[in-house]
């Protein structure tokens, strides 16, 4: 039995060589762990988690891997904006951010394709969900993420476009409205019109 395991794990770990699934040094997913390759054996790969513990994984045991380091790959995050924003801006503003990241001294380079917003993804009882997309080069996509969100944030802000708000606004039968973040609530008459 223990000839058998060993001979799969030798002829799975041709086939994954053969076919360049992996090589030292790319980050990969075997569907139960993920790591940097740090060791290729005649029957075990040796992944490196982002963590700093080491996997050592026989051949047999992975039946299928997904390398995140190869040519490029596409990110897609989210940001939640009032129903009543101004989407044009949102667009513009994104582009604006997208552009300047290009000229980025550490990130410029990864980029295939600049920032962009993608398009309204969902719309809920107190926000828009917008989504946003990048295509870049293997590596630090999660860095660029982080850098792409934080000038994001503050272009919005400077652009009057705050991030939608979780209160929850309440229309009595007075005809007044009261908004409540979590905190005291805040009460607001309002126009007989808009009653």
């Amino acid at each position: 039995f223990g000839s058998q395991t060993l001979v799969k794990d030798v002829v799975s770990g041709i086939f994954f060589l053969a076919e360049d699934a992996f090589r030292i040094g790319e980050y990969i997913n075997t569907g139960k762990l993920v790591g940097t390759v740090e060791q290729i054996s005649l029957r075990s790969i040796r992944l490196r988690h982002h963590n700093g513990p080491i996997h050592t994984i026989p051949f047999g045991q992975i039946s299928s891997v997904t390398n995140y380091s190869r040519d490029w790959g596409t990110i897609k995050f989210e940001l939640r904006f009032d129903r009543e924003a101004d989407l044009e801006m949102i667009r513009k503003t994104a582009k604006k951010v997208g552009i300047g990241l290009l000229d980025h001294p550490e990130f410029g380079d990864y980029f295939l394709v600049p920032v962009k917003m993608q398009g309204i993804h969902d719309v809920n009882e107190t926000s828009m969900v917008i989504r946003f997309k990048f295509t870049a080069r293997p590596g630090k996509p999660s860095l660029i993420k982080r850098e792409a969100m934080k000038r994001l944030l503050a272009a919005f802000k400077e652009a009057g476009l705050p991030l939608a708000s979780n209160a929850v606004v309440v229309r009595s039968g007075n005809g007044q409205m009261m908004e409540s973040g979590g905190a005291a609530a805040t009460v607001i008459p309002l126009p007989a019109n808009q009653v």
